[in-house]
């Protein structure tokens, strides 16, 4: 599979190529088009990891898009505006915020991690994504996405996170010295990263940005 990202990095566009017989697999909702000689087949991926997705801020189903009697073409964006990136995943597995999961080769299983409490604060949602197998994996983010090496310790603000390495450990906590302070400062929570790997930061914050607008929107009626 090649892939051409163009329009970076505000109005990011991915443009797969596609050998015949070659395929990728997309979260649902994904595929802005695709030629006409590209077959698309939805799949849940099973109950329960269907479930998982579902509690995780994913869509329930994913499609894969296979070329048939020639070369294919599908582009894929996401729902907000922004970057995105093509990860190699073989030698470096990714941990992956929920909602930044474009497309993949499926020689690269992207699978539900439970996260607990930490998954849950850390601003991935209860679950987060894992990868394992190899192939490349396009992640997408809100706003501009920047590489930062981790060597030792990091600070980074959770609404922030697109994907990191897994070699990185981290744990949640408090931005300030205590709650008061952090609710005040309107950063909330950070995670501490250990290790040494690679974060991809996302340069806006949705959450952030929805409350934003929201507060410019004129009230319901009911």
């Amino acid at each position: 599979m090649q892939v051409n990202l163009l329009y970076r990095p505000s109005q990011s566009l991915a443009q797969c190529w596609l050998q015949p017989g070659e395929s990728v697999v997309a979260e649902s909702g994904a595929m802005v088009g695709m030629s006409t000689n590209v077959q698309m087949q939805t799949q849940s991926g099973g109950l329960m990891k269907g479930l998982k997705r579902l509690f995780g801020g994913e869509s329930f189903f994913r499609n894969t898009f296979t070329a048939a009697g020639g070369q294919g073409e599908v582009l894929f964006a996401t729902p907000l505006c922004g970057d995105m990136v093509v990860l190699d995943v073989g030698q470096r597995q990714w941990n992956v915020q929920n909602s930044a999961f474009v497309a993949s080769s499926p020689s690269v299983d992207v699978k539900t991690k439970t996260g607990g409490f930490k998954g849950f604060f850390s601003g991935a949602g209860l679950f987060v994504l894992e990868t394992a197998g190899q192939g490349q994996m396009i992640v997408g983010g809100f706003g501009a996405l920047e590489a930062v090496q981790v060597d030792g310790s990091m600070v980074i603000d959770t609404g922030h996170l697109a994907a990191w390495e897994s070699t990185l450990q981290y744990s949640v906590g408090k931005s300030g010295s205590g709650w008061i302070a952090s609710w005040l400062s309107g950063e909330g929570l950070v995670c501490h990263f250990q290790g040494q790997g690679t974060v991809y930061l996302q340069s806006r914050n949705a959450a952030e940005y929805g409350a934003a607008i929201g507060g410019m929107l004129p009230p319901r009626e009911n």
